[in-house]
């Protein structure tokens, strides 16, 4: 364990201007405030902020930094409060201590939710002070050293998880790569022991067969350099076990047939003795095709620079060559820490909280989290979508003016949209990749130019979350489907209202409405009307809660003239009447399935759907076996139609008609011919012979349905007709 003044001259080494008081109180404010507290190991409990105090100074953080790394646990673990640590180390320590605690007193759902709900608080807290993350990554790193101590499995492997798909993902999106690399190979420890074992087996059998095969492989290397009078420093290791298991799984290999599980790292001066080094190399030995990446002139969104290539180098082994400056070198280990070393240099030696602020503001993809958070529905979907936009595989596009966008391996074109900002995801209409027009759902590759195409009448299509992948364009998609299916709720909800009142000879009055917006937990009336179309309430409560003796005089006139209702025949489209079914409470919300369309005259069967009210399909649709094990939700309805009432619904046909000129006029002259009216026709299918079609049709019922197809089949242009069935 480090000691304190151990601690102090670590701090003093790098930061002469370092505020050695605070380090002090700190130190003594920690240790009695975690008292004879002892962790899982036996060890007394200080031990942990100490030593997460000594992992940053390796990557020489500044004082208030190390302040809060002792200070992080007293919040959660200890008596003191924030008001304590305000007093006595000021706001900005008050603030960083607060955004690093862990949040474990939050009651919530569950487990899941809980660490979903912690993760948005972190995010929210790094964006405001990127040392919240620092911090809290050393912190991570000491707890995963001292993971064996704790003695119940499955919080181990809960942990470990969390750290594989969230803590080392963010350490490398802001280039603290070692932090990734150790957090990584100690999750993998406890997630899949037995395959690191067998891969460590397996180096150290290649490792004494090959007897020092890297230190030969430097050798010969340094002397390549030494020959073109080249000064540069060459190291070489072994790669971790997580990131050799890891490239297997991604190539579907086994470890026999890697090749490439050491790595060697060569620093030279200058970016133009980079490409030289290149150069050389490439001159020396046969280049692996496909395996060079530029990340100099192309850096990634952690600002990671170096030249990457791999050979077969020295003793025919395939080899693995990073090239950089000692500068990218050492972003490279220290990301955003190395930052703050320059910027420290550069100045006065102190630098301000705004500095380490705007540093978190930099970071596009912490944006692109915030953006999440405002959009998705909770916590849980906030979790889902970060994971998917913290993929450590990455493909760099071009925008039409040469700008640079990281998007995750498999990105789309409308991923590409999103990422450059959300309006022009909402309205793209197509995409020129390279200058080509593709569909929207063409995977990007590295280098690709993408243009995007624009509508102002284009609205995200439910289509695309099937292929999007980012976490920014899944949470935009998915806020706009719901916004919009809440619109068609509230405006059903509010056909079922106004209906309610009508029947039971009563005006409707909005105003009065207000009184009792409380009675059904709604916000305000459009809730109100959203809550009645989901089917959570129907309009008779609506109606009872406004006029009770509306609802009595209603049962009276029930009971003295029977079921019968009198009903007005109108012409309004099918979108503008309710459902024609008997057999449910009324004002409840009927849909009629959109998988077989039922028509008066099919036998039915209704599915009460939570949220959604009931949806009514054929006794012989398909989708019907999904709820098989669920007899309780099944209703038994019929349709209620009066004699010479329009009840006109929506069927749907698939047709096939000749590539021919007319054919498309002929289908609908014969359809309305026979009283039927499209309202709907999508092309599914189109080669030079023939088109497949979908086609709406307003009919009265299936006898007028199967007048139709029977007409159509006797029409020469027509090859195939069949009702859709799911």
């Amino acid at each position: 364990m480090i000691r304190q003044f151990e601690l102090v001259e670590n701090v003093k080494a790098y930061d002469p201007a370092a505020d050695e008081d605070a380090i002090n109180r700190a130190y003594v404010f920690s240790m009695q405030a975690h008292g004879a507290q002892t962790r899982a190991s036996g060890d007394p409990y200080f031990t942990h902020p100490l030593e997460v105090a000594g992992i940053l100074t390796r990557y020489k953080l500044d004082s208030a930094s190390i302040v809060t790394a002792l200070l992080h646990d007293t919040l959660e673990d200890t008596d003191a409060t924030e008001a304590d640590i305000r007093r006595q180390f000021g706001d900005e320590i008050a603030q960083l201590v607060d955004g690093v605690t862990k949040l474990s007193k939050l009651e919530l759902q569950s487990s899941r939710t809980k660490q979903a709900e912690n993760f948005r608080k972190l995010v929210l807290a790094m964006s405001r002070d990127i040392r919240v993350l620092l911090v809290k990554l050393a912190d991570r790193l000491h707890n995963m050293r001292t993971l064996n101590f704790v003695p119940d499995p499955e919080k181990r492997t809960r942990i470990a998880r969390e750290t594989m798909d969230i803590y080392a993902p963010l350490a490398e999106r802001i280039g603290m790569n070692d932090i990734k690399d150790e957090l990584e190979d100690l999750a993998f420890a406890e997630l899949n022991p037995d395959a690191r074992e067998s891969i460590i087996r397996r180096q150290g059998f290649l490792r004494d067969a090959g007897s020092n095969l890297v230190g030969r492989v430097l050798d010969e290397l340094r002397r390549v350099f030494a020959e073109e009078n080249l000064d540069v420093a060459v190291f070489g290791r072994e790669k971790r076990p997580y990131s050799v298991w890891r490239k297997m799984q991604r190539q579907r290999v086994g470890f026999e047939q890697l090749s490439d599980i050491m790595a060697f790292r060569v620093v030279v001066s200058s970016i133009a003795d980079c490409y030289r080094t290149l150069g050389i190399i490439h001159g020396r030995y046969p280049v692996v095709p496909g395996r060079f990446k530029d990340y100099i002139s192309t850096p990634k969104p952690n600002g990671y620079r170096s030249l990457h290539t791999a050979v077969l180098g020295p003793e025919n082994q395939r080899i693995e060559v990073q090239i950089r400056t000692r500068e990218m070198h050492d972003i490279a280990e220290r990301g955003v820490a190395a930052h703050w070393q320059f910027k420290q240099t550069e100045g006065s030696g102190v630098v301000s909280s705004a500095y380490w602020q705007a540093e978190g503001r930099q970071y596009r993809w912490l944006q692109e989290l915030l953006e999440i958070i405002e959009t998705a529905a909770g916590p849980e979907e906030f979790l889902e979508h970060t994971r998917l936009e913290m993929f450590s595989d990455q493909v760099f596009c071009f925008s039409p003016k040469g700008d640079v966008y990281a998007l995750p391996r498999g990105a789309t074109t409308v991923d590409f949209a999103y990422g450059v900002h959300t309006d022009l995801g909402d309205h793209c209409v197509g995409a020129k990749v390279n200058g080509r027009l593709v569909p929207l759902r063409t995977q990007l590759q590295n280098g690709d130019q993408v243009e995007i195409l624009t509508s102002k009448n284009q609205t995200p299509a439910p289509e695309w979350e099937q292929f999007v992948i980012s976490g920014k364009a899944k949470s935009c998609i998915r806020r706009y489907l719901r916004t919009e299916q809440r619109g068609q709720y509230a405006k059903l909800g509010r056909q079922i209202v106004e209906k309610a009142f009508k029947r039971h000879d009563e005006a409707l009055d909005e105003a009065a409405l207000n009184v009792v917006l409380k009675e059904f937990h709604a916000d305000d009336l459009d809730d109100l009307y959203t809550q009645v179309g989901q089917g959570v309430h129907t309009g008779r409560d609506i109606v009872h809660a406004l006029h009770p003796k509306a609802e009595a005089r209603q049962e009276k006139e029930t009971s003295l003239f029977g079921l019968t209702r009198r009903r007005k025949k109108n012409s309004a489209k099918p979108s503008e009447h309710s459902v024609p079914i008997s057999g449910l409470k009324q004002g409840v919300a009927v849909h009629l399935a959109k998988c077989c369309y039922p028509l008066p005259g099919d036998r039915i069967v209704g599915i009460v759907t939570t949220g959604k009210g009931v949806t009514v399909h054929t006794i012989d649709c398909l989708t019907l076996e999904a709820f098989a094990d669920s007899p309780e939700r099944w209703l038994d309805v019929a349709w209620d139609t009066d004699e010479g009432e329009d009840t006109r619904q929506v069927a749907r046909i698939n047709v096939t008609v000749l590539n021919e000129p007319g054919a498309l006029g002929d289908l609908a002259t014969v359809i309305a011919a026979s009283g039927g009216n499209i309202s709907n026709l999508k092309m599914t299918n189109r080669n030079p012979d023939f088109f497949d079609m979908d086609v709406d049709i307003e009919v009265d019922d299936t006898r007028q349905l199967n007048t139709i197809i029977a007409a159509l089949r006797g029409t020469e242009s027509v090859n195939d007709v069949k009702r859709a069935r799911s």
